[in-house]
């Protein structure tokens, strides 16, 4: 089966930044959409991201002008660069496989905290 691995998580101060990583295995990471979501404890599963097989994107408008999404191909590697993080981007964030017509793919990462707190 496929795999994911994030990396990247970690505790930032208000305005900062960090970068995650999710590294999937097998071929099919080059054709296949690629998504970050989030979620925070009593919240619902929030969509943040998402990166196509052309690189095109998407992202929810809480994030747009702060994150940026990006995939290697060549490392079957996707990105989720955030800046200027708020409070509010507390959560933990699942990289996933497959996304189509708004619906996840089977493949979901571990998940990696991210704590945005002064």
């Amino acid at each position: 089966q496929v795999q994911l691995v994030e990396s990247g998580g970690g505790l930032a101060q208000p305005g900062g930044s960090l970068r995650l990583s999710c590294a999937a295995s097998g071929s099919i990471f080059r054709i296949n959409t690629m998504a970050w979501y989030r979620q925070a404890p009593g919240k619902q599963r929030e969509l943040v991201a998402v990166i196509a097989s052309d690189s095109s994107t998407y992202y929810t408008n809480s994030v747009k002008g702060r994150f940026t999404i990006s995939r290697d191909n060549a490392k079957n590697t996707v990105y989720l660069q955030m800046n200027s993080l708020k409070p509010e981007d507390t959560a933990v964030y699942y990289c996933n496989l497959g996304l189509s017509r708004g619906t996840p793919g089977d493949y979901w990462g571990q998940g990696t905290q991210v704590t945005v707190s002064s």
